[in-house]
């Protein structure tokens, strides 16, 4: 019997902000790599998860949402690179949601039909449709498209659809030699990880606004016999966002601080102590050598 040749290549997850994207990277994967939350452009890195079955090896592009009036530097980075993805990826899998069609599908959509790649439609988050021929309309207007090859109703959260979508994408993936190995999941450090991590508690925890202004840096990850000591950094822009984030007598910040550990002992197989502290940093978001050091240029 003959064997099956070897395939890898690129994946680009695009999508507006908080549509799905990253929850999608996590099923597909079967483990959590990405962070998510309810709060749009959660995701602020390009992330890479390798999905390897036998022969065939996806590398998925988790990317972060693409948006308009992207005001603070950070932002602008975010979008930038974003779109920068779809130059350099085998294939492209735009995310929409079920019924809703907005003003920044339409800006992804004209960065999509720009990669010269095939491309795939997801109708995400279908779990939420009491009545499945709500999809029609979604369906007729992506094939209008003309620009998609596949348009593919699935739930990321609940898992629905994406045996088909790895099928597909699978199937669609250039003849080439593995990049990573078979047990690779991401090519992002420990530390990267782990101060995800806390900054996805921190989304989870905080008002509307405060999280936007918000960064984590490790400032210490050190591997002890029993124990992995990590010292993190939180950031923020006001002294008034400190207070918040501390809480009445530290609570809020304990708390944070005990949900974030047991994740990270979780990702890390190892008892880990943390702790963390705020600085401010007025301004950061727009501070080209802050954004420079925390990997955001």
């Amino acid at each position: 019997m003959a064997e099956e040749p070897t395939r890898c290549g690129y994946v680009g997850l695009v999508g507006r902000p908080n549509v799905g994207k990253s929850t999608l990277l996590n099923h597909l994967l079967r483990q959590k790599l990405s962070i998510t939350s309810r709060r749009p452009q959660t995701t602020r890195h390009i992330l890479l998860g390798v999905d390897t079955k036998g022969p065939l090896q996806a590398i998925y592009v988790d990317t972060p949402g693409i948006h308009h009036h992207a005001r603070r530097r950070m932002n602008r980075n975010m979008v930038r690179s974003a779109t920068s993805v779809l130059q350099d990826v085998d294939l492209v899998v735009m995310l929409v949601e079920r019924d809703k069609w907005t003003e920044e599908d339409d800006l992804v959509l004209e960065h999509v039909r720009k990669a010269e790649v095939p491309k795939l439609a997801l109708i995400n988050k279908i779990d939420l449709l009491r009545n499945k021929t709500a999809l029609l309309p979604a369906l007729h207007r992506l094939q209008g498209f003309g620009c998609f090859e596949e348009m593919i109703p699935v739930s990321a959260l609940h898992g629905t659809g994406l045996d088909t979508l790895r099928e597909l994408v699978f199937k669609a993936l250039p003849l080439n030699p593995h990049l990573f190995p078979a047990d690779q999941v991401t090519d992002q450090s420990q530390r990267f990880l782990v101060a995800e991590i806390v900054r996805e508690k921190l989304m989870r925890r905080l008002g509307e606004e405060i999280p936007h202004r918000v960064a984590v840096e490790i400032e210490m990850f050190k591997e002890q016999p029993n124990i992995i000591d990590i010292a993190a950094n939180i950031i923020v822009e006001r002294s008034g966002q400190k207070r918040i984030i501390i809480g009445s007598k530290g609570e809020k910040l304990k708390s944070i601080g005990k949900e974030a550990r047991l994740d990270i002992e979780s990702l890390l197989e190892r008892k880990v102590m943390l702790r963390l502290w705020v600085k401010v940093k007025p301004g950061w978001t727009n501070n080209s050598n802050i954004l420079r050091r925390m990997g955001y240029e």
